[in-house]
């Protein structure tokens, strides 16, 4: 053959072959997230060492990434948690004081756009993408590229919902936030009459679609410490377990997923919860049960695998974090590098200038933990806060907390009110079984009539007392240290604007 032929037939082979490899997924852009949150998950997983629930995927990600051993909520509450994932701000500075749906109402003040989770990842160049639960507003604020909502509890097809957009053939890298409603209590059933709640789960050991549904025995579950170990609690545990496996089937096909496309080793995955499961004890409070979340982070980039980290992170640190890795976020001003103009924004929608769009926002609460992965621990982190005034809108109850690794203080501001109960709490057969035996009842580690009816302060010894059993408050020998802890709450509060600041002064 002569050469000249020879050479165009190369040249034509070698550009089918760059044509082909560009269509592969292995041309995809780098530096994608999957941020994925399940609805009340505590950290009671495999990973997190309990050994009766079956989370093998959760696990296997956390043995390949970074699992948080000190992670919080600020609220225990869903929509209210969810405008902090979002946000990075606490609910007490962005406004979503509680639930947004239905007659609570609570959103987010319109200023919060200039930092909102969307809006600063597209302006980072990001494509922008949410599947499942959004429970957030404005909507305006918490727009999408591409919004598909969940229906029902099937795992796998929220994780379909997510392939077109997260295997799209485009330059842009891309953040998917994936929202499940498992392991949520299920509705609209109510317990009283002694059954266990389901939490979504079918009846007879049936089995949503296309998923491999793990069922437990209620004598096999662990009963955290602050539930009673009865009958009516083993039953609900066990019914809960079966909602959490459904989690780990989703995220195992999740992965599955991002394999196949090639983009699991160009993505950070990121696993948490808004907070802890939905037994009275856990959500609604701002006890550990109520505050304390798994978060399991592969970040592909960070060589070292199976660590465990012991820092103190919050979920107002998320946003920053998520911006950071997307190289979106100034550290020194701990703040995107290209805010959102809120007056462009809102002008542009016809919203008045003199409409009350709440404080400006110049940074974000939170701070990033990216250059943490893979380390063991962060001694900067030297405390937390969390911030709860309402759930659903009849349950106006303010909490305001500081915890470090010494102590914990919660102020419940409201404190001669009964605590209020959640509609499917307060229904759940763990609770109404031991409601019936009166106020002297045991109830985890406290009794019915000590749960109702909380003190003014809390005050904790965490090192010792991890499971908040004694409440050191009015313990003469520790009255420096409540000083001292009220004075860093109060501080924290005016710092971070909270109007319940107030409350020191007048009450």
């Amino acid at each position: 053959m002569p050469a000249r032929p020879l050479i165009l037939s190369c040249l034509k082979l070698a550009s089918a072959f760059a044509l082909l490899l560009l269509a592969s997924p292995s041309f995809a852009a780098e530096k994608n997230i999957v941020f994925f949150i399940a609805d009340d998950m505590s950290p009671e997983l495999g990973c997190y060492g309990n050994k009766a629930i079956k989370t093998p995927n959760i696990d296997a990600l956390a043995a390949d990434g970074t699992i948080f051993t000190n992670a919080y909520a600020t609220t225990a509450s869903c929509s209210a948690s969810r405008s902090v994932v979002m946000t990075g701000l606490h609910n007490h500075a962005n406004g979503q004081y509680g639930h947004q749906h239905d007659t609570g109402h609570f959103s987010c003040y319109p200023n919060v756009v200039s930092l909102a989770l969307p809006q600063v990842m597209k302006a980072a160049g990001y494509r922008t993408g949410i599947f499942g639960k959004h429970h957030v507003a404005p909507t305006e604020i918490f727009t999408y590229d591409v919004m598909v909502a969940e229906k029902g509890r099937n795992t796998r097809e929220l994780m379909e919902n997510a392939r077109e957009f997260i295997t799209a053939k485009d330059d842009k890298p891309f953040i998917a936030y994936i929202a499940s409603a498992d392991p949520h209590r299920g509705g609209p059933q109510l317990d009283i009459d002694g059954s266990p709640n389901a939490f979504g789960n079918k009846p007879n050991r049936g089995s949503i679609p296309g998923i491999t549904e793990v069922f437990y025995d209620p004598k096999d579950v662990v009963v955290p410490h602050f539930l009673p170990d009865t009958v009516e609690s083993r039953a609900e545990l066990a019914q809960y377990y079966q909602s959490v496996s459904r989690v780990d089937f989703g995220i195992g096909h999740l992965v599955k997923l991002l394999k196949e496309a090639g983009l699991y080793d160009k993505t950070m995955i990121i696993v948490t919860s808004d907070h802890g499961m939905a037994f009275p004890g856990g959500k609604t409070t701002v006890y550990e049960p109520g505050l304390k979340v798994p978060l399991i982070v592969r970040n592909p980039y960070v060589q070292q695998r199976g660590v465990s980290n012991a820092a103190l992170v919050s979920h107002t640190d998320l946003t920053p974090t998520m911006l950071d890795f997307a190289g979106g976020l100034d550290r020194e001003k701990n703040a995107p590098i290209k805010p959102v103009d809120a007056d462009a924004f809102w002008k542009e929608r016809g919203i008045s200038k003199y409409e009350n769009r709440g404080k400006r926002y110049p940074a974000y609460h939170g701070k990033s933990w990216l250059n943490i992965l893979g380390q063991e621990n962060d001694a900067t982190r030297t405390e937390i806060f969390a911030s709860h005034t309402f759930h659903e809108v009849q349950m106006y109850y303010p909490m305001r907390v500081v915890r470090d690794q010494k102590f914990k203080l919660i102020w419940n501001i409201a404190h001669p009110l009964p605590f209020p109960f959640s509609t499917d709490l307060w229904a759940a057969s763990t609770w109404q079984a031991q409601l019936k035996k009166g106020e002297n009842a045991p109830y985890g580690q406290k009794t019915v009539g000590q749960y109702i009816h909380r003190p003014a302060f809390e005050l904790y010894d965490m090192q010792y007392d991890a499971d908040e059993t004694k409440n050191l408050a009015l313990d003469p020998a520790f009255a420096k240290t409540l000083e001292e802890y009220k004075a860093r709450l109060k501080k924290f509060q005016e710092t971070m604007g909270d109007p319940w600041a107030q409350k020191w002064e007048y009450e």
